[in-house]
């Protein structure tokens, strides 16, 4: 199982990236991917999930509305469109894998067995 983060990189804030997770040695459809951050100095946050299931996506609040997950399962990858980034985004981000389908604690990082590598993020102001 492997998950590779990428598209990160420095933005004014007001910008956008898409984030990118290629995975492989699983089937996509078969778990729930989410993507987490973390910013020097903070606990490691939930960003926003996709499940498995039905395909429904959660986010947390302070990412609403700005942010998009999605999945492509022929090319085995979820995707993080970001738009109207600020400053408070800045942080390393990370895809992973989880244990389920569908989680209402999506957010718990203890929900994940396998992890990509991480993709820095830095908006300015």
């Amino acid at each position: 199982v492997q998950l590779q983060a990428s598209g990160g990189g420095l933005v004014q804030a007001g910008g956008s990236l898409r984030l990118s997770c290629a995975t492989s040695g699983f089937t996509l459809d078969y778990y729930a991917i989410s993507w987490f951050r973390q910013a020097p100095g903070k606990e490691r946050e939930g960003v926003s999930c996709i499940s498995a299931s039905d395909g429904s996506t959660y986010y947390v609040d302070s990412v609403k509305g700005r942010f998009t997950i999605s999945r492509d399962e022929s090319a085995n990858t979820v995707y993080l469109q970001m738009n109207s980034l600020k400053p408070e985004d800045t942080a390393v981000y990370y895809c992973a894998k989880s244990h389920f389908k569908y989680s209402s604690t999506w957010f718990n990082a203890y929900e994940y067995d396998s992890w990509g590598q991480g993709t820095q993020v830095t908006v300015s102001s």
